[in-house]
């Protein structure tokens, strides 16, 4: 299973138009997302979500700032700042840590991935054209979103809103 945070409507919206537009299209199968969990256990979805739900209605919306684009050598990210968000995912980390794969034991760079697969030409021109006129922006998460990966499109398992 995958978590990852749901943004307010205006900030989605952007996000995803960007990933729309340089996302090559046959490999766009889900919308702009930030995960913060990569590969949480099936098996234990019921107390997964008990926790996203107790968890999020405890917590405040996170406000987040959109940075800068990253390059990623075969796609550009858009790299976001949050210490509200840095300390929810710790938190959930140091509660789920007996599953955590080893790439969810990294640390947490907190972005949305706008172009993944590509040349590394075409990320490097992205990345050229963002990077100068980039203005920082803010976002604001509504929800934590759990999604079953089903080796293509991911499957939604559950919404669990803010508090704020």
């Amino acid at each position: 299973m995958i978590l990852s945070l749901g943004f307010d409507q205006e900030s989605f919206a952007r996000l995803d138009a960007l990933r729309q537009t340089h996302f090559p299209p046959e490999r766009n199968l889900i919308p702009a997302h930030l995960t913060l969990f990569h590969a949480l256990p099936g098996a234990s979805a019921v107390a997964i979500s008990a926790h996203l739900a107790a968890c999020a209605a405890a917590t405040p919306a996170p406000r987040l700032r959109f940075v800068k684009p990253r390059f990623l050598g075969r796609g550009v990210a858009l790299d976001a700042e949050s210490p509200a968000l840095l300390a929810l995912r710790r938190s959930l980390a140091a509660t789920w840590a007996a599953w955590l794969t080893p790439q969810d034991r990294q640390g947490f760079r907190p972005h949305v991935t706008i172009q993944n697969k590509v040349a590394p030409e075409a990320a490097r021109g992205l990345f050229d054209r963002l990077a100068p006129g980039f203005m920082p922006w803010k976002a604001r998460g509504e929800a934590l979103l759990l999604w079953h990966y089903r080796g293509g499109p991911w499957e939604a398992a559950g919404r669990f809103p803010f508090n704020g």
